[in-house]
């Protein structure tokens, strides 16, 4: 998350980032890595999750970037306000329509 993979791009865009606190981004490492890519859903991970967005959100976060394929496995837009870019379906989405075109 403090890398420029994201960060840059969105700059480039007039977008700005506010990324989890150091606590916050050990819990979400965590439970991708623990739990998530192991199938595991864990409804306590969810509410960590969630608390996770909401003070982003108060912080003045606009919307929420889901950079890692297993994260909508444990929340989707159905579970919070604040909206939710699943980079996963934002991909496919982008290849779909560019290989759509190639082939007009």
């Amino acid at each position: 998350m403090e890398e420029d993979f994201y960060k840059a791009r969105l700059l480039k865009n007039n977008i700005q980032t506010i990324i989890p606190t150091l606590s916050q981004r050990d819990a979400v490492h965590r439970i991708i890595y623990d739990e998530l890519c192991l199938g595991i859903i864990n409804p306590d991970s969810k509410k960590i999750y969630l608390d996770i967005i909401q003070d982003l959100y108060q912080q003045g976060a606009e919307g929420i970037v889901l950079g890692c394929t297993e994260i909508p496995l444990l929340i989707q837009q159905k579970d919070t306000h604040v909206p939710l870019y699943d980079t996963t379906c934002l991909h496919a989405e982008y290849v779909r329509i560019f290989h759509c075109k190639m082939f007009e």
